[in-house]
């Protein structure tokens, strides 16, 4: 029986930062993990596969559509898709491999298999049952559908299948307006696609700061891809080859069917703790099937935490590892803290769409009296130079009589760079005017973070 301070289940983005971390302060660290490669959902069928696919889209639309302009003359490039397949896989293959080398440089041992846990201190792969002072859950989270529904990942994909497609499909049907639906659906309308998003709420990217939604929508659609709102999907039929998308408008209307090749289930995703036996050890669970934490990632079950998507919050990959780094000091005796006041989501289209802390709107709900500072890309150069500044923008919301900035929005070129300069603004409990007395370089598009600073106060200079 192997003996160990910590069993990390999971070799997601959360789990293996956890067991980095917790062998860098000397304790003794296994990974339970039962793919074959490293990394999780993220690193195999997520986050870095969709890049590579995104990256390699994004250069043939800029091909097809602006080489031209920029004096590059020539044919536009063929499409090989199995060979942008193959590069995708390459790149997963340099990032979970990459994983592999850092367990092997911190001696963390990877224990091969699907766990469970037998007993408080005990988890158990196959036949084999070995001993941790502590336990944590990583396990991550697995793609949601909706009734009437059935994933088959043919005809009807979640995100995983979507990156394995065999062929580009002439038509495809996206259902959920969110980050992984627009995403993959951008992939797709480059490539040729004829795309069209159903949304059951009425704007893109639920949640997010309502100036972002109105132009994200409006750019997508420049971009070609068909954009149905306020719809409620019915059902999905699908014979060998084709599929019927059935939806109803949610104000009312006759039912609508929308014929496609390939149908995206991008309906965001649920937590994932089958087979670790919770139920039988009497772990709490909450109403949405997560597992329940205190404030320091503890179970109810002494010995036991958990992280990531596995429990309440935002199901991103860098809240997951902040949350395993954090709940690795609380093991080793230190103080782990997350700001989850301050944790960035990110939209990786063109333009991408950053947001960190409050929108306007939920600020104003709680009567706030704050100030807004916004700065159209339109007005800075560098996006000017590389034909990104249509429509995007910066906003900046601060505290009206502290200055404090509470939010931030960005769409526009690098946006998920740059929302990290207001990051840290944010950590450190920054006004907009420090910001706004930062010099920033020139022609760059974080110029656009600093106008929209000054905008909270006397004006931007370029507006």
């Amino acid at each position: 029986m192997s003996q160990y301070d910590v069993i990390v289940i999971g070799a997601g983005p959360g789990g293996y930062v956890c067991a980095i971390r917790c062998a860098q302060l000397g304790l003794k660290t296994a990974v339970v993990e039962g793919r074959e490669t490293l990394g999780g959902t993220c690193l195999n069928v997520g986050c870095i596969p969709s890049k590579a696919l995104l990256h390699s889209t994004h250069l043939l639309h800029e091909a097809e559509h602006n080489f031209a302009h920029m004096g590059l003359k020539g044919k536009s490039p063929s499409v090989d898709w199995d060979q942008m397949k193959a590069y995708k896989d390459e790149v997963i293959g340099q990032n979970t491999g990459g994983i592999e080398f850092l367990f092997k440089k911190n001696k963390i041992d990877w224990i091969k298999g699907w766990a469970s846990i037998p007993a408080a201190g005990k988890v158990q792969v196959g036949d084999e049952v070995h001993e941790a002072k502590n336990i944590v859950i990583a396990s991550g989270s697995v793609p949601a559908s909706i009734p009437g529904v059935e994933i088959d990942e043919k005809i009807v994909v979640s995100s995983t299948g979507a990156l394995e497609l065999p062929k580009i499909p002439k038509k495809l049907a996206v259902i959920g307006a969110g980050v992984i639906g627009l995403e993959l659906g951008s992939v797709y309308a480059r490539l040729g696609s004829e795309v069209t998003v159903v949304e059951y709420m009425d704007a893109v990217c639920p949640g997010m700061d309502k100036d972002v939604q109105r132009s994200f929508k409006r750019i997508l659609e420049k971009q070609g891809l068909n954009i149905i709102l306020g719809a409620a999907v019915q059902g999905v039929e699908t014979t060998k080859t084709k599929a019927k998308v059935k939806y109803q408008p949610k104000k009312g209307g006759e039912e609508v069917t929308l014929d496609a090749d390939v149908v995206l289930v991008a309906t965001g995703r649920k937590p994932y703790s089958e087979g670790l036996g919770l139920d039988a050890l009497g772990v709490t669970m909450t109403g949405r099937g997560q597992i329940a934490t205190d404030n320091h990632w503890r179970t109810n079950i002494p010995g036991i935490y958990a992280i990531g998507d596995v429990i309440e919050g935002p199901m991103l990959a860098h809240k997951a590892e902040d949350e395993g780094m954090a709940v690795a000091d609380v093991i080793a005796g230190k103080h782990g803290h997350v700001n989850y006041g301050v944790i960035p989501g990110v939209v990786y289209t063109t333009p991408e769409v950053a947001t960190v802390g409050a929108t306007e709107d939920a600020l104003k709900a709680e009567g706030r009296k704050i100030k807004v500072g916004k700065f159209m890309f339109m007005g800075n150069a560098r996006a000017k130079a590389v034909g990104q500044a249509e429509g995007g923008f910066v906003k900046i919301i601060a505290d009206k009589e502290t200055d404090r900035i509470l939010g931030a929005a960005i769409i526009g070129p690098a946006a998920g760079d740059m929302i990290h300069e207001l990051c840290v603004a944010m950590e450190f409990g920054a006004s907009a005017e420090d910001v706004a007395l930062t010099c920033h370089a020139h022609p760059t598009y974080s110029e656009a973070v600093r106008e929209a600073a000054l905008a909270c106060g006397d004006g931007p200079i370029h507006s």
